[in-house]
């Protein structure tokens, strides 16, 4: 059981972990052909944000309201 603001506070948190994460590994591949390095550490932690958001939709599927 969850209250509706705690839902809602997750639903926008899912949302800028995704886009968010999406945005930074885009903006990674872009990157990686100046410097691979940075690049690459911008496609792994924008992918990894990306999955978060995928796995809280999970979580947050499974919570019922008040």
């Amino acid at each position: 059981m969850a209250a509706p603001h705690t839902l809602q506070r997750l639903h926008k948190l899912i949302w800028v972990l995704i886009y968010g994460g999406l945005l930074t590994l885009v903006l990674g591949l872009a990157t990686e052909r100046s410097d691979a390095a940075l690049g690459w550490s911008m496609v792994l932690g924008g992918g990894l944000a990306a999955a978060v958001g995928v796995v809280l939709i999970a979580v947050r599927a499974r919570l019922k309201t008040d």
